[in-house]
């Protein structure tokens, strides 16, 4: 629980407190201090709960970013060991299979640029 939360709580209620007795003794003008004190603690209790709002909304986001990481980290250690069982059980295919890739980028890289069609300027 945020301080201002607290101290906002207090403020209210002494607020409230005086703007009472205030009214029983007839004083507008302790009436009013009494009001407007209310009014000022209401609304740092505010601040305090946003405050605590702003700080649960964060360590949630934290803790979901943290499970999504170990999540993705399990997933890929997973996928490593699927991948090195499957080379190990067929070590040829593998070894076809990046030769192949291997061959793809290679042609992929070494094509020349592509050059665009040459504008033809009539003038007339």
């Amino acid at each position: 629980m945020d301080a201002d939360r607290i101290i906002g709580s207090a403020k209210e209620m002494a607020g409230g407190v005086e703007g009472t007795v205030g009214e029983m003794a007839g004083d507008a003008k302790t009436q009013a201090s009494g009001n407007a004190r209310e009014a000022a603690g209401t609304v740092q209790n505010l601040y305090g709960q946003a405050k605590d709002a702003a700080r649960d909304a964060t360590d949630t986001a934290a803790n979901y970013a943290k499970e999504a990481y170990e999540a993705g980290q399990d997933t890929f250690r997973d996928g490593s060991q699927a991948i090195a069982q499957k080379v190990h059980d067929n070590p040829l295919g593998a070894l076809l299979v990046a030769g192949g890739i291997g061959f793809a980028l290679a042609l992929l890289m070494s094509r020349p640029a592509r050059r665009p069609p040459p504008r033809w300027r009539y003038y007339g």
